[in-house]
This record gives C-alpha cells, structure tokens and sequence, in this order.
C-alpha cells in the first residue's frame, strides 16, 4: 500500500494530558487520570477538560482577530495546533501544503447555542450557517497559515483524524501533493453531546463522589481495557490534534508510515460493530501486508472504554496475531475519548513510546512485561458505522 515511506514531520496537539511533547508524555508517566468535573448545569459529569492555561492561550487566539471572535471551539483549537505543527515543521503558505481537518461532531456548542436563540425567538442569527459547517475547520486553518494547497473537512465519526491520514497519504502517494498537513478537532463537552451518550448507556455512570477517594483501580472513572467491567464506561475529552506529512524519508521524521490499512463492515444497526470486529480484522491485515506480526511490539487500541467495543477490538487483535499478541495499550482510561481527534492522540502516544523506548501500561490489563526495542506499533481507530483504520508507524 505504500509506494515508499511517508514522514511524519512534526505533530502537535492540545488535550487534557497537556499542550508539548514533555507535558505529554509527563502526563502519561504518572498514575493520575486527566478528567475533572464538567459542570453542565444541569448535571455534572466527567470530562477531560482542557488546563486553564490552554483555556487562556486559546481566548487570546480568539481575541487576536477580530474574524476568530464567533468561531467554534472546535475551529480554534485546529487553528493553534495546526500554527504550532507548520512552525515545527518549517512550513509556511509558500510551501502551498494540503489540508484535511475532521471533527466527529464538529462545531456543537455553536449548534447548541443558535439552536436554543431560536427556539427562544423563532428566529436564527445571522452567522448561525456560516459558522456551524463542518468545512469551518480546514477553510480557517487554511487561511491562518495562508497555504493555497487543496482543503478538506469531513467526519467519519471516531476515526476521521486517521481518514484525515489515510487521504494525506493518497494524496502525497498520488503525485498531487508533496505535503499534507493532517488531523482533528473536538470540543465535545456540550449538554446535548453528552446526553446523547447517556442516551447510548455508554457514558460513565461513576459520580464525582465517588472517584474522589482516590486514583485506584477501583476509583478509575473510565476502564479502558478492563475486560471485566460490568458497565460501560466512556468518558469525553476535548482536543485537537495535527501531524504534518511529507513525501520520503526526512532526516527530521519523527516516525514513518510504513502501512495503512482501513475497512467498513455492514451495518447490523446504527453504532455497533460486529462481535469480532471484521471490520479491524481487515484493516490491521491491510496494514500489515505480509510482514510477519511477530515485527509489531505495539497495538495502542481504540478501547473506547464500552464493554462491546473493547471486547471486540481485543477479539480481532488476538485472530490478527493468533497466540502471538502484541504489547496492548490506549490512553482512553486517561484523557477519555476526544471523538474525531482521537486516532491522533493514539498517533502521539505510539511516537512517543518510539522515541522513548519505554511501554505504556494500563492499569487494568494484566501482560507480560516487554524489555525488548520497540520499532513497530499499530495504531486502531474506529467510529460509529464500522469504519476501522490501522496505521503501523516505526522509527
């Protein structure tokens, strides 16, 4: 599927693990989860929460052009990790890169605002159109870095930062672009998003109270990887995140794309997948080619913390590898799902146990203990609808 290896040059993103490659992988080195109390009026909930200090940086981005003051949350947040991704880079609008930016959900809290204005007075406002397209996101980035290159947004639910990928990777393999700026979006931690999760039973029950005694096992308010929880336990988080692309081996990669993979499988009903997940099965073999699985140290996970979606992603890793599993992680449990930027957050977590050499454990899956290199790791995304990528990265 490759032709020849695709660098990833530079990544940047903003999540409750924090806003630099350090913070991050702090974050990830430590017991603590990320998430704190979201106070939906309501109701208060959990959530991964972006760090007041983020919070700041990004209503200074908003305040810094008079255009920026009514965007979304979600567009805001692809503005200043895509800034910080070309500044690392070394790009600028002169390189004339293409974009594509996805969000699961894309402007919500926008929606949620207009929607309610309207009922109030039966009528919309004027920017209620114009600043709730999904097209929003890469159109803005786009200009903020003044690229004149091709420009895409779309959703495929949970995986659409790993589509956002897989179409860099087309492009670039396709002789029309030599760089692809790729990735993200997500500021989900809205009432009506997250009721539509409680409205699935997906979303984690665990109160505040009860999570405040501690960051035991036990007190964990999302369980990612527990294989045997008796309720589902998803949280959302907020986030972005973009990785530059670039056609052959860099002297400054951070990883390489060596394999893509990807694969739908028929719907049986709106959100599931099947029991063994065919869908993952098909990608991770995609991915793969005929390399010998035994080459793959690490699989990071979807793992949406459900009981039906880590049950199955598990079942097709193990037909995937037979009886030779990879190392498992995901860092769900931690910085919850951030739905259309997730499968970029995995991306990071997977680089950065390739730059440090160190795997990342979860607190709930008990596997053997790994000492030697990692040079391979398989990254899984997959949404709604069945729609599963895999990439394997490697040094």
């Amino acid at each position: 599927m490759i032709k020849e290896p695709i660098s990833i040059t530079a990544l940047s993103t903003i999540s409750a693990l924090g806003s630099t490659p350090d913070e991050v992988w702090n974050s990830y080195l430590n017991d603590d989860h990320c998430f704190s109390e979201v106070d939906l009026g309501h109701q208060k909930v959990w959530g991964a929460q972006l760090a007041r200090e983020m919070k700041l940086a990004l209503t200074k981005l908003r305040k810094s052009d008079s255009k920026y003051k009514d965007l979304d949350e979600s567009v805001l947040y692809a503005i200043y990790t895509a800034r910080k991704a070309a500044e690392s880079a070394g790009w600028d609008g002169s390189d004339n890169f293409g974009i594509n930016i996805g969000s699961s959900r894309g402007a919500t809290s926008l929606f949620e605002k207009y929607h309610k204005e309207y009922l109030a007075s039966g009528k919309s406002s004027t920017l209620s159109s114009p600043t709730t397209t999904l097209g929003n996101i890469s159109s803005w980035v786009a200009h903020d870095l003044k690229t004149k290159g091709p420009e895409i947004s779309h959703s495929i639910t949970c995986s659409t930062a790993l589509h956002a990928l897989l179409n860099g990777v087309a492009w670039i393999q396709s002789g029309m672009a030599d760089k692809f700026m790729v990735g993200g979006s997500e500021a989900p931690l809205t009432p009506f998003t997250i009721a539509q999760m409680q409205a699935l039973k997906i979303y984690s029950r665990m109160s505040v109270k009860e999570a405040a005694r501690g960051n035991d096992k036990g007190n964990l308010p999302c369980r990612a990887l527990d294989f045997d929880k008796k309720q589902n336990t998803m949280i959302l988080g907020e986030g972005a995140a973009m990785a530059c692309l670039e056609k052959g081996l860099k002297p400054n990669a951070l990883a390489l794309i060596e394999g893509i993979g990807y694969a739908t499988e028929p719907l049986e009903h709106n959100i599931s997948i099947s029991a063994d997940a065919h869908c993952f099965q098909d990608s991770m073999k995609m991915a793969l080619g005929n390399m010998d699985t035994k080459q793959v140290d690490i699989v990071v996970m979807h793992s949406p913390g459900t009981i039906k979606g880590d049950m199955s992603e598990i079942k097709a890793i193990e037909k995937v590898f037979c009886n030779k599993t990879p190392f498992l992680t995901t860092n769900k449990w931690k910085v919850g799902h951030t739905f259309g930027a997730s499968g970029l957050l995995s991306v990071e977590m997977a680089i950065l146990m390739l730059q440090h050499q160190t795997y990342i454990e979860t607190p709930f899956y008990n596997q053997e203990k790994r000492n030697r290199p990692i040079k391979k790791v398989l990254v899984n995304a997959v949404g709604f609808g069945g729609n599963a990528v895999s990439i394997l990265l490697s040094k």
